[in-house]
């Protein structure tokens, strides 16, 4: 009995031991990784990118303000959008039950004008709500995008030119060379 214990345990602790020698340097991918990070705080994928660039410009610290303004705005819109909204529903409610203290801010509007004031401020609310999303969705994509480009080869070995050129004596064209090397 003693054995049998022995040799479950030794297999159940063999995986445990060569684990190590199986496993890559960093299994999980760099992209998934910086898109992780912009997913739980953005921007913090465009501040690992630019600090793990190894060729280029560290170029992306710029665009954290421009998120954070994103995110902002959007947030700002979608605040008041929301706060409107309710202010027209709590008027039209209180409109329908006769209740006496009405907001002077829409006195001017008759019930269905109020209706329809509300009903364009819930489509902006929702509006606010998507462009709050595609701010944050679109900045995720952009710190994965860059992610791929990190290791890129920009060396003088791959290049481009391109140069204007006559193709006749009443023609202009563009020339554009390639080289690999």
């Amino acid at each position: 009995m003693s054995r049998f214990i022995f040799l479950i345990l030794l297999f159940i602790h063999l995986p445990s031991w060569t684990q190590p020698l199986l496993m890559k340097r960093d299994s999980f991918p760099e992209h998934k990784k910086v898109m992780l990070l912009s997913a739980v705080l953005p921007g913090a994928g465009q501040v690992y990118n630019s600090i793990h660039r190894e060729n280029g410009p560290k170029h992306a610290f710029w665009k954290v303000p421009l998120i954070y303004a994103g995110l902002g705005a959007t947030g700002y819109f979608l605040t008041v959008n929301n706060q409107t909204q309710k202010s027209l529903k709590l008027e039209y409610q209180n409109r329908m039950d006769n209740v006496a203290n009405l907001n002077p801010t829409w006195a001017l509007y008759d019930d269905q004008a109020v209706l329809s004031l509300y009903q364009s401020y819930l489509n902006k609310r929702d509006m606010s709500i998507l462009g709050c999303a595609a701010v944050y969705f679109i900045q995720i994509a952009e710190a994965g995008v860059e992610a791929h480009f990190l290791h890129f080869d920009v060396s003088d070995k791959l290049s481009m030119n391109v140069h204007p050129t006559l193709l006749g004596p009443t023609s202009a064209g563009i020339h554009v060379q390639f080289k690999f090397r």
